[in-house]
């Protein structure tokens, strides 16, 4: 008894693409909703709304913050941030989606993109 399979290379890579676009624009939804829980630290608004941006190489999709001054305040809590602007601004603000409350944010929203750019 003989098998054949035929694959559909063409939607196997239309889904591959999908896939990258569907990441993109989850990491866009990430950046969106961090500067709408207003808790990235918020002087000038540089390093919020200029220097974090998504970034795509190859097959890794990344949220970048790539102000000099992102590392230093993200890592040190016990700095007193300014709260003007960004009212829940400080330290760690990537730490809801990491482990906290929101660690589904980007795997929900890329499903939800997916499967809405696909239909599958």
């Amino acid at each position: 008894m003989g098998i054949k399979i035929t694959l559909d290379m063409q939607a196997i890579k239309m889904l591959e693409d999908e896939a990258k676009k569907s990441a993109e624009l989850a990491m866009e939804q990430l950046q969106q909703d961090i500067q709408n829980e207003q808790t990235m630290p918020f002087d000038t608004g540089d390093m919020q709304n200029n220097q974090t941006f998504v970034a795509v190489e190859g097959n890794c999709t990344r949220l970048v913050t790539g102000s000099p001054q992102a590392r230093r305040l993200y890592y040190h809590p016990e700095y007193k941030f300014q709260r003007g602007k960004n009212k829940h601004a400080g330290a760690k603000w990537l730490e809801p989606y990491i482990s906290g409350d929101k660690k589904d944010f980007v795997r929900d929203a890329f499903v939800e993109i997916y499967k809405k750019r696909t239909g599958v």
